[in-house]
């Protein structure tokens, strides 16, 4: 199983911080945001070997911080993919990153995909053991609890064996509160789909796109996120997750 990290953002909104730093290298707590993705993500004892995608001007970054991180027991190694871009008149998207990494490292493998600046409070484990016995589609969600806040977000239903039934993007009259967060499970049989969505022209940013595209042709699931979630967008989130985490 591969891992593939999705940071290649320009985090504008968090000028002037990520001017010279890439958002998931921002300090969380004391260590790297993306440190705390791995943390929990690591415990997916399945995954052989991450790939971090980011963009032209951030590459070094990650390369020189891939050199300096030692974690105990790591069971994967990782590569560090450059998609070119510059800036974000000339960014592939999110799936357009994810796209060519499959393609670019001829990746013929079940796949986890997270965004580097998504935080949990708690591990993964569980998520790979559910994608495990599922070998479809997943997505994790997490229930924002407010019918105001998910316009923001994307919206889902599913069904009682957590199928997705209903799935739209920023919707204006949201039926729920559960979103789709960027942590995807994509076994191996569906890689396919993903080069399909990408040949038909479709737009290749924002990865609930491609749920929202894909569910529709196979059984695509969800996976409730246990204990709390952050989505560092701004700099009050980064505040508040920098406090939250501390204390963890």
């Amino acid at each position: 199983m591969k891992l593939i990290i999705l940071a290649a953002g320009y985090a504008t909104r968090l000028y002037p911080l990520t001017l010279d730093q890439p958002k998931p290298l921002l300090p969380v707590a004391g260590k790297p945001m993306l440190e705390h993705v791995l943390d929990n993500i690591s415990t997916i004892h399945d995954i052989n070997h991450a790939y971090v995608v980011t963009n032209a001007k951030f590459t070094g970054h990650f390369e020189r911080w891939a050199e300096g991180y030692h974690r105990p027991n790591l069971n994967f190694s990782f590569t560090i993919v450059n998609d070119g871009s510059t800036d974000d008149a000339n960014k592939l998207g999110a799936i357009g990153d994810l796209h060519l990494v499959l393609t670019k490292h001829e990746i013929d493998d079940d796949i986890i995909v997270v965004g580097g600046d998504n935080l949990f409070s708690q591990d993964l484990a569980e998520f790979g053991e559910f994608c495990r016995q599922k070998n479809a589609p997943v997505t994790a969600v997490y229930d924002v609890g407010d019918l105001e806040e998910i316009k923001k977000y994307n919206s889902i239903e599913i069904d009682e064996n957590n199928r997705i039934t209903y799935f739209e993007e920023k919707p204006a009259v949201p039926k729920s509160t559960l979103t789709g967060i960027a942590l995807y499970f994509y076994p191996k049989p569906v890689l396919p789909l993903i080069h399909q969505y990408i040949a038909e022209g479709n737009n290749p940013d924002q990865p609930g796109r491609l749920v929202q595209w894909m569910y529709p042709r196979v059984p695509y699931y969800v996976w409730k996120v246990p204990g709390l979630w952050y989505d560092v967008g701004s700099k009050e989130t980064l505040e508040e997750a920098s406090r939250v985490f501390s204390n963890l």
